[in-house]
């Protein structure tokens, strides 16, 4: 998409949220050529919620919330903190650094997990290994449509695979439970598509929250218990503030980025001890990022494992204690988020990893010099 606007040699140029299919390295491609079209004559009017990118890149800014303008400023005189005050109206909580030493057990276990895509155009995934213990945050980095979306679904329970033992929890072998059942046995789930695997479209916030909720005391010999699902679903609208009208609106009623919040919020609140969370922050401000960020941490802190599939490398190396790289439906070796950095993740996203489908193989001379 991006490569057919250039092509045209458009005067004007409108980007909504480029990069987040681009590896760091395309990203700086990207932004040397958008400086060059700048150069020449062309407008370009570039929206995002990076900020970093905004400060590096532009040269005049206008901060949308609510719908409304609330202000204008040059990027580079201002700072990353000011221009996020400005976008949610007061100061950006900050995510806690605070991390107490637990020697956790192993969560989920993924043992050499192959399976054929069942999407034409989607990414078979081949030997897929890695493990989520208790009390960390595993990140997994990748760009969209390498096996993300076939993993997830192998994960969640939606897809059941041939042999149960590729996939275990605490042990025990769940590769041929259902969904249901995985969450009887302390699973979490926010997928990417909030409509339809999150929510159920013509249902309220409060239905909603039975579906996946309805453990923690909402049905008691066989009937729902309507007063605990209602205040479950007043507790998730407070604790991450979504705007809505009522607990009985219907769950379509509310904007993109808050019914991200709703569910988010509703699987956090479960205390799960295992968390899968695909996107976390997908369309939502930087300050209920950090929210939910921060509720991802605590999670942690109080001893469940917590993987987050993610496009957004900033948000991983925030929150995540090791981080993987899925590529081409191959998942990388793990590396502590203190011993690596966004280059290295980078290049290990386009596949270029030690036994990844894009592993640097050594020349003639050198095959010639290491049998010398």
């Amino acid at each position: 998409e991006i490569l057919r606007c250039l092509l045209q040699e458009p005067k004007l140029l409108i980007m909504d949220e480029p990069t987040s299919v681009l590896t760091p390295q395309a990203v700086r491609t990207m932004f040397d050529t958008l400086r060059r079209l700048a150069a020449e004559g062309c407008s370009i009017l570039y929206i995002s919620h990076k900020l970093d990118e905004i400060m590096e890149l532009c040269h005049n800014a206008t901060i949308i919330r609510g719908g409304k303008v609330t202000g204008y400023a040059k990027p580079a005189e201002e700072t990353a903190a000011s221009l996020a005050r400005m976008m949610i109206g007061k100061e950006l909580p900050i995510c806690s650094g605070k991390r107490p030493v637990i020697s956790g057990k192993k969560c989920l276990q993924v043992n050499d997990l192959s399976t054929k895509s069942a999407d034409p155009f989607g990414t078979d995934l081949k030997e897929i290994n890695f493990s989520v213990s208790e009390g960390e945050i595993v990140g997994m980095a990748g760009i969209s449509g390498n096996g993300q979306q076939e993993l997830l679904y192998c994960l969640s329970g939606e897809r059941l695979v041939d042999d149960e033992n590729v996939i275990t929890m605490y042990d025990v072998p769940v590769g041929r439970l259902n969904p249901d059942q995985r969450r009887n046995l302390g699973l979490g789930f926010v997928p990417e598509e909030r409509l339809g695997r999150g929510a159920v479209p013509g249902m309220s916030l409060t239905e909603n929250t039975i579906l996946t909720a309805h453990r923690h005391g909402m049905v008691k010999k066989g009937l729902l218990q309507f007063r605990r699902a209602a205040e479950f679903t007043r507790r998730c609208i407070t604790g991450f503030t979504v705007k809505c009208g009522s607990i009985e609106d219907p769950i379509t009623s509310l904007s993109g980025g808050n019914m991200q919040k709703y569910i988010t919020g509703r699987e956090i609140l479960q205390a799960p001890k295992l968390l899968i969370v695909s996107q976390p922050t997908w369309g939502v401000d930087v300050g209920a990022a950090n929210v939910i960020r921060q509720a991802m941490i605590d999670l942690r802190n109080n001893g469940s494992a917590v993987l987050v599939v993610s496009e957004e490398l900033d948000e991983l190396f925030e929150i995540c204690d090791r981080l993987i790289v899925l590529a081409q439906g191959s998942v990388s070796p793990s590396l502590q988020v203190q011993n690596t950095n966004k280059e290295e993740i980078g290049i290990w996203m386009s596949g270029m990893f030690p036994g990844g489908p894009r592993e640097e193989r050594p020349t003639k001379e050198e095959q010639e010099s290491r049998v010398c």
